[in-house]
Order: C-alpha cells, then sequence, then structure tokens
C-alpha cells in the first residue's frame, strides 16, 4: 500500500477509535471529575489498546481524571512477568502487579476438558475488586468490546435461554464497585488492526484463550461468518441492544400485559412496531452511535 494511502487509514482508524471511546464514556456517564480509573491489563490487544487510548483522551478530557494500571500475574507456566512492568514504566503509567496463583487453583479443581473461563473470572474478579479498594479506585476499567456484547448477547440467547448481553456500565453486587466497559462501541477489528500499529508488546492466555471448545469462540465464527456473507448485520444486531421495545417481548415484569384493555393508558408501541425499522449505526465508522430509548 502506498505509504501516504497507508497513513490515512491509520488516521482515520485513530479518529474512529478515539471518538468511539469518547463517546461510549459520555453516553453511559463512565468517567467522572476526580475519579481514579483502575485499568485491568491482561497483556491482550485490547487492554493495551484500551490503555493507549484513555492516555490519550485523559490530555483532551472535559473532566480531570487519574489512571492506574493492574496486572494480575496468575503465574501461569512460562508468563513473561517483566514485560507489562517494563511497558507501562515505559509510559509512565502508575500500576500493581498483583501476584495470585489462580492458575494452579482452576487447574487443581476442573477436570480435565470443563472450560476454564467461569472458574478464572470468578476468582479474578475478587482479586481485582480487592486491588481496586486498596488502590483507592473509583471505576474499574475493563476492556471488552462490540464483539465481546454481541457473543455474551448470543451466549445468553442460545445457552441461557435469557435477553442479557454485557453492560457498558455496572455496580458489583456488593455496591462497592463501578465497573465501566469503553470499548463497547469498538469493533475487534479494529483492535486489531491498532495493536499492530502500535505494536503493544501481546502475551498470549494459557487459561481460557487455550481451549478450542468454547462455546464463545463458536460464536465468535458464527458472527465472522455473519458478517462476511452479510455485511452490516452485526451493526444492526449491535444497535438494537440499544433499542428495547418491552411491549413486543414476553417479559410480564418488564411490561404489564395483564393490565392492558381497550382504552387503557398504554406506553409502548402499538402496531407501529411491526412496521419497517429504521435504526442509526455506526456501518461507515464516520458517523457516530446514536442509542435510542425503547
Amino acid at each position: 500500500m502506498d505509504p501516504r494511502r497507508q497513513q490515512h487509514e491509520i488516521n482515520k482508524l485513530s479518529k474512529r477509535l478515539h471518538r468511539q471511546v469518547g463517546q461510549a464514556i459520555g453516553d453511559f456517564g463512565m468517567i467522572e471529575p476526580g475519579d481514579r480509573v483502575m485499568v485491568c491489563m491482561s497483556g491482550g490487544k485490547d487492554s493495551h489498546a484500551l490503555l493507549d487510548i484513555l492516555l490519550s483522551l485523559r490530555e483532551r478530557a472535559p473532566v480531570d481524571f487519574e489512571l492506574v494500571a493492574v496486572n494480575l500475574d496468575q503465574k501461569q507456566p512460562g508468563f513473561p512477568a517483566q514485560v507489562l512492568p517494563d511497558y507501562l514504566r515505559g509510559r509512565g503509567v502508575p500500576f500493581h502487579i498483583e501476584e495470585q496463583d489462580t492458575y494452579s487453583v482452576v487447574q487443581r479443581v476442573l477436570s480435565e476438558g470443563q472450560t476454564l473461563c467461569s472458574l478464572c473470572s470468578r476468582l479474578r474478579r475478587g482479586i481485582l475488586y480487592r486491588v481496586a479498594g486498596e488502590l483507592g479506585a473509583t471505576k474499574i476499567a475493563l476492556g471488552h468490546h462490540r464483539d465481546d456484547i454481541l457473543q455474551t448477547f448470543l451466549l445468553n440467547l442460545f445457552f441461557g435461554g435469557r435477553l442479557k448481553a454485557m453492560p457498558p456500565k455496572l455496580l458489583s453486587d456488593d455496591r462497592r464497585h463501578v465497573v465501566i466497559r469503553p470499548l463497547a462501541y469498538v469493533r475487534e477489528a479494529d483492535l486489531e488492526r491498532w495493536a499492530a500499529h502500535r505494536g503493544f508488546p501481546i502475551i498470549p492466555c494459557n487459561l481460557c484463550g487455550s481451549q478450542e471448545q468454547l462455546q464463545r469462540k463458536q460464536v465468535a465464527a458464527l458472527l465472522r461468518d455473519w458478517e462476511s456473507r452479510f455485511p452490516g448485520r452485526l451493526e444492526s444486531m449491535f444497535g438494537a441492544l440499544g433499542q428495547i421495545v418491552p411491549s413486543h417481548l414476553l417479559d410480564r415484569d418488564a411490561f404489564g400485559f395483564a393490565q392492558l384493555r381497550v382504552g387503557s393508558p398504554f406506553d409502548g408501541e402499538g402496531d407501529i412496531a411491526f412496521d419497517s425499522p429504521s435504526c442509526t449505526v455506526d456501518a461507515g465508522g464516520e458517523q457516530p452511535l446514536r442509542w435510542h430509548a425503547g
């Protein structure tokens, strides 16, 4: 590719990533004045990109906030322990490395062939919540992106029987921590390109990332196939997560079906919900996503 064209594409990618992260932060009130944001660093492309973009946005953000990077060293065999500390020192980022041998726990508790993600995630979440309290973090930032959200939605739909995805912002069960996902609007393919451009020191995962039989990997392959055969389908699906119509689903707790009577007050969409849909999505990457109330 012509160097000038290549630089032009990188500039477009950079603007899109920073705009989408900034918009997600604004749309969901993720970062507030005086926040101390703990960025969870796994060493993968997503968490690297998250920290990189937040560092850049902090320089021109309308509010002042702090960043501290945290890595959980799970004592995986062959884990290059110095890679992240060296990188973070080079970026001038305050950081904390928490050493906990969750790898041995997972390997001991689960039988061969069982998926590791659920137990590993629970152990990791508990440790990170504790560390957030010790560091005085007011927000915990995770590197989940748009594709992760769609995969979670389909996993819940296909295997859990629930209309549930991965929220961009949530309160922990003990109500002591706010978890944010600033990459919620960002496509994984864009993160892959950004990671290659920036040359992040990527550390592979030898736990859940190494299991080929995971349902999440199967769903990810399904989404890739849909996108290749039907371009724009994933954008439409993602937009739908922000345009819920409870009156046209079956959740009796979300909508009072039993109370519907002729002439009664109605806050649904009636028959118009069956009309041709029109939604605003970020298909071309140049217009921002717009989330409308359902």
